[in-house]
């Protein structure tokens, strides 16, 4: 069994909860600019002061509509500024926040606010309005329903100043948010449901300080000096954006926020970020429309030999430097195509971060070469994010990093990571038996994830142990690493590699429909995919992300075969999650005559 434990990190602190960043934060820099909200095109600062008011004033209509201490409340909207001010205010009136996706489906709705026992939920649309009333009969603690986009904040700042009672219930507020501690329940996030029903996962107030003062220190690049900002794009419904929120505030770190994929980089190049938070899929997208928009203005070839430069130069300097011809062409490069790509990025953007499945060697090399280095790290919801990341001054491209100063992490015999620290979850809302499953005496929590350690304490997440397949031929396949390559194709949306149980390793692929528009106009087609399942150029082209693929496993655990299909994978359908991870057993489901077909000789 190896191990490897990073030494230093805080323990949880012994008093104080979240809600204290904001109150010391408008008490020692009232005026210091802390988030940036989108109107008619243009950023509007918010303040450190205006912040607390906000929070405070919301906090006393909730109380006021009947919340109480430790009751739970349902959060249901795209990541916005509304969001962070409705998340603290929760906290002030001493209750428990249940975030919700925004494109959950009403079952996914049902179970979260059912499982929960919220009192009140608050929704961003007049649609997520809808869908809570359709299930509304099978929630018996269900009272309040405010919607953000119908005045939800202003309706509950009324009723939390409402005449003579309104000094009442700041009062109570301020006492309520002093009261919470350490120990205090903060928020339920719920897992996103990949093997089976989503379950809560208890975060404590002092877990989450814990996990943030730790990043904020290993991170310290990101987070320290007078124009540090970010942009969220990542759901708040997610456990990593939701850590990068509270590390934003408790830092006064500029934050703004992008909702929408489709304008992110227009939003890159006015609010112009110093860091990004991001999973693969966002790094794969932004890389695929700069391409396409290269070709597009003939300018194809320089960006792929700027691209191939970018990826060597960042791979030499792991081996040691670049030699003097590299060098020379990596500045050709810089002139003619790397700076226009910061520009993409809004000029400022040095670091990224990201989470939530591999990233891939050759986005990661890429990314460094051309002045942006990503930071790739690793974490559960059950260990409130981040357990391992790269940092600016320990960075090995392919890996997850060290584990966080005070955490430990460690291979068992069969290979599955096993997780020791602060930040690890308190267990599973009212599942007691789910939680002694993962979670030892010894506070070892078992990941459900496979993988390594090397000699310096970097981590290798080689799979999911649920999801290693075994042919007949008695050969353990690990998935992950062969869809990380297939998906890093511009041509492919999501893979999944199948062959449990078979005598064969097989994938389905699914194309990206944003990149056939351009590729289809060059070969003369339609850039339809249903219409390209069997094009001969098209599956030519797949075959060599399939080829690549390949030649990082033995001839055993190659794909042999693989079948594109003729629609993306959607969260709609339900075959992959909001943060964008497929649900292997929905797939299995849907899509068994299709994999029947792989088999048939």
């Amino acid at each position: 069994m190896r191990e490897f434990e990073s030494p230093g990190g805080d323990l949880p602190p012994r008093h104080g909860n979240l809600t204290d960043d904001v109150v010391r934060n408008a008490a020692s820099h009232p005026d210091a600019v802390v988030f940036g909200v989108q109107e008619d095109g243009a950023w509007r600062d918010v303040t450190a002061g205006d912040f607390l008011e906000q929070v405070r004033t919301v906090a006393a209509g909730l109380a006021a509509a009947g919340v109480r201490p430790g009751d739970r409340v349902g959060l249901l909207s795209r990541t916005r500024y509304e969001w962070t001010v409705l998340d603290y205010a929760i906290w002030f009136a001493g209750a428990v926040g249940v975030p919700v996706y925004a494109t959950a489906s009403g079952e996914q709705l049902a179970w979260v606010l059912g499982d929960s026992g919220a009192v009140a939920v608050l929704v961003e649309t007049e649609r997520h309005r809808a869908q809570v009333e359709a299930v509304r009969a099978t929630l018996p603690d269900l009272r309040d329903v405010w919607c953000i986009d119908d005045d939800a904040l202003d309706e509950l700042r009324a009723l939390g100043r409402d005449g003579d009672a309104g000094d009442r219930w700041a009062e109570e507020v301020d006492g309520r948010r002093t009261s919470a501690g350490p120990d205090s329940l903060a928020t339920l996030v719920y897992t996103s449901g990949t093997t089976g029903r989503p379950r809560g996962c208890m975060l404590t107030h002092g877990g989450l300080s814990a996990q943030i003062d730790v990043c904020l220190a290993e991170l310290e690049e990101l987070f320290t000096g007078d124009d540090a900002a970010t942009l969220l794009v990542l759901p708040l419904a997610h456990v990593l954006a939701r850590v990068i929120q509270i590390g934003c505030v408790r830092a006064r770190v500029r934050m703004g926020y992008s909702a929408d994929l489709l304008g992110l980089l227009d939003d890159l190049g006015t609010f112009r970020p110093t860091f990004l938070l991001a999973v693969p899929r966002v790094f794969e997208k932004i890389f695929t429309r700069i391409s396409q928009e290269a070709a597009a203005d003939g300018r194809g070839r320089t960006f792929d030999r700027a691209a191939g430069t970018a990826m060597a130069w960042s791979r030499a300097h792991e081996q040691g430097r670049p030699s003097r011809l590299l060098g020379l062409r990596h500045a050709v490069a810089e002139r003619r195509v790397h700076t226009q790509l910061r520009e993409a990025w809004g000029g400022r953007c040095v670091y990224a971060v990201s989470g939530g499945a591999p990233l891939g060697e050759r986005l990661g090399h890429f990314y460094r070469g051309v002045g942006l280095t990503v930071l790739e790290g690793w974490g559960l919801t059950e260990t409130t994010a981040a357990a391992c990341v790269n940092r600016p001054d320990a960075l090995k491209i392919g890996t997850v990093g060290r584990p966080l100063a005070g955490t430990a992490v460690r291979v068992a015999e069969d290979g599955e990571l096993h997780v020791r620290g602060p930040q690890v979850f308190a267990g599973y809302w009212h599942d007691a038996e789910a939680t002694a499953q993962v979670l030892g005496d010894d506070g070892w929590l078992r990941t459900g994830d496979v993988g390594e350690i090397d000699d310096e304490g970097f981590v290798r997440v080689t799979g999911r142990k649920k999801e290693i397949l075994v042919t007949t031929g008695g050969k353990n396949v690990a998935p992950a690493l062969l869809e990380e390559r297939i998906r890093a194709h511009p041509l492919v949306s999501q893979c999944m590699v199948v062959g449990d149980g078979r005598p064969f390793v097989a994938a389905l692929v699914t194309l990206d429909p944003d990149a056939l528009g351009p590729w289809a106009a060059v070969h003369g087609t339609s850039g339809r995919p249903a219409d390209l399942t069997d094009d001969p150029d098209l599956r030519a082209a797949i075959q060599d992300a399939v080829d690549e693929a390949n030649r990082a496993v033995s001839q055993a655990e190659a794909v042999r075969r693989f079948l594109v299909l003729p629609q993306d994978w959607t969260e709609e359908d339900g075959q992959i999650t909001p943060s964008l991870k497929v649900k292997r057993n929905v797939v299995l489901h849907q899509f068994r005559r299709e994999i029947e077909q792989l088999y048939v000789v």
